[in-house]
């Protein structure tokens, strides 16, 4: 089972962090969080390892419906949005949102994930 959505780009790591936020932002996400893996793996293990960022994105309306259809549901709503670096392209991703539904089987969540994945796919889309 595929569980992501995934662009490859050939714009630099710094330019693509910056334009994913403006692209999330279009669709109705804010950025909450930002965990910078490469510098973490770094200053807690001495790890090196290519650049690698996790936004923590949120819609507030989609969580909204869906934490009202089931509450453990923060477990699984696709905020995460992963851009690292993979040899000279940068990979942008996210997890694709039908996955709440196939885990869940929940058809309350089902109109969300269908909006979620339009809205993540425009974000994905316009990067391109």
């Amino acid at each position: 089972m595929s569980y992501d959505r995934t662009v490859r780009l050939t714009s630099g790591f710094a330019t693509t962090v910056d334009a994913v936020r403006e692209a999330l932002a279009a669709q109705g996400f804010g950025v909450l969080t930002e965990i910078d893996v490469t510098a973490t793996l770094k200053a807690k293990l001495g790890h090196d390892m290519e650049d690698y960022v996790i936004l923590g994105a949120c819609n507030p309306s989609l969580a909204h419906r869906a934490i009202e259809a089931d509450r453990a549901i923060g477990l699984l709503l696709p905020c995460n949005v992963v851009v690292r670096r993979e040899g000279d392209h940068t990979i942008v991703q996210a997890l694709d949102p039908n996955t709440m539904v196939t885990l869940t089987a929940l058809p309350a969540l089902q109109p969300v994930a269908q909006e979620a994945t339009a809205r993540l796919d425009a974000a994905l889309a316009s990067l391109a």
